[in-house]
């Protein structure tokens, strides 16, 4: 072989041998567990939870059934907007390319739209994706309620001693700075140069692929910056709430779940995918899987204050403090688009608002790839919108709009 040749194949084998060492320290650093999902399922997709061991959450024996009296034309004709600016003809092409699953719009507890598509029907399941965070603060709420944690100023380390062996900055960091997602842990956010796909080491990733959360949390998350100054969106954050209802509560997340509001008000059975069997500790910023009538449900319940035909599921004053913009934040710390002016966007307690110009204010819980659970206190109404892309369709900014038409 000429030297000419075995430069030109040395050159062409690099990449391939740099491609096993970074997979090999990945490995290590990792798991092989966590490489393997990360080659394999890649992109999380709305189907991830079939990749997954899951805990299955019992729904009501009996529960009420809203009233249906649907207004189809009505509601389609108010994403006429959204319909023409994507370039399709109609709402159900629309529907279909935007890769809708699921519409439900309640007014007054009454149904007035219920449409799947893309195959799904009222008996699929759907995936939250970042919408559970939402369910993690309401039982956050329930716990308080329950006397089972003090108060949202506690430390985490009340619930988390360990933390505090490994590093005493973990005092400062409360229930309240993982809920406003203030509390300055460290979070990677890097792409792959010149792509906008996320590092193999992105916490993103790094956190929904590993094989022991729980570990994760104890001996490997750092702390960046001081608790309650800056806002930085991050998993760890629900992940370590979890990590306190578990040990609060003595008994899984999903099982407090089903206790405190499954049981109680739902329709159908619901699952919460875990790390691994061996680990058993459910996801908890983002696979929590259930029927999309039942999102509609938890966001009647939030839109009548924690109440339930008469049965306080959660308290009133948590519905309040958890869901209302906390105008005591400054908006400097916010991104940009959150907006600076009198139509704004806000998050408080892993939930999210808007705030319009006349004062008025929508919250909503909000999950990658088009997940949305949207109240809009002063029409009386639930939007869910459940999806699997986000290409014509940019969830909550379309859902604002549409909100501000509905009457």
């Amino acid at each position: 072989m000429t030297k000419k040749k075995r430069i030109f194949r040395t050159i062409a084998f690099t990449p391939f041998i740099a491609l096993c060492i970074l997979l090999n320290v990945l490995s290590i650093k990792y798991s092989p567990t966590y490489v393997y999902r990360l080659i394999t399922m890649n992109v999380a997709d709305v189907y991830d939870y079939k990749n997954f061991e899951n805990h299955q959450i019992r729904a009501a024996k009996s529960s009420n059934k809203f009233i249906s009296q649907p207004r189809e034309k009505y509601v389609e004709s108010l994403f006429d907007k959204l319909v023409t600016k994507t370039g399709f003809n109609s709402f159900e092409e629309w529907a279909i390319e935007s890769q809708t699953t699921a519409l439900i719009v309640i007014q007054k507890d009454t149904i007035i739209y219920e449409k799947y598509f893309n195959g799904f029907s009222r008996d699929s399941y759907f995936h939250s994706q970042s919408m559970a965070k939402s369910f993690i603060s309401f039982l956050i709420g329930t716990a308080i309620d329950d006397g089972l944690i003090k108060s949202v100023d506690d430390p985490i380390t009340n619930y988390i001693p360990e933390l505090q062996e490994r590093d005493r900055r973990f005092q400062k960091i409360s229930i309240k700075h993982l809920l406003e997602m203030r509390s300055g842990l460290k979070y990677n956010t890097s792409l792959i140069p010149f792509t906008r796909i996320h590092s193999p080491w992105h916490d993103e990733a790094v956190g929904y692929y590993h094989p022991n959360v729980r570990k994760l949390l104890l001996e490997n998350v750092e702390i960046s910056s001081e608790p309650g100054k800056d806002f930085q969106y991050s998993n760890y954050n629900t992940s370590y709430l979890g990590l306190i209802l578990e040990r609060a509560v003595n008994q899984s997340v999903s099982g407090y779940l089903e206790q405190k509001l499954w049981s109680k008000i739902m329709e159908y059975d619901a699952l919460f995918s875990i790390d691994s069997k061996k680990s058993n500790f459910e996801y908890m910023p983002s696979r929590l899987i259930a029927r999309a009538i039942d999102y509609a449900r938890f966001g009647q319940l939030m839109l009548n204050d924690g109440n339930w035909y008469g049965n306080q599921i959660v308290s009133k004053d948590w519905v309040w403090e958890s869901t209302r913009e906390n105008k005591s934040i400054p908006r400097e710390i916010y991104p940009r688009w959150f907006g600076r002016s009198d139509k704004r966007i806000y998050y408080n307690y892993q939930w999210w608002g808007h705030v319009n110009k006349d004062s008025t204010f929508h919250f909503y819980a909000n999950g990658n790839l088009g997940q949305n659970i949207y109240m809009i206190p002063d029409k009386e109404t639930v939007i869910v919108h459940c999806g699997n892309s986000l290409q014509y369709y940019s969830s909550d900014f379309d859902l604002w709009d549409v909100a501000l038409l509905l009457k």
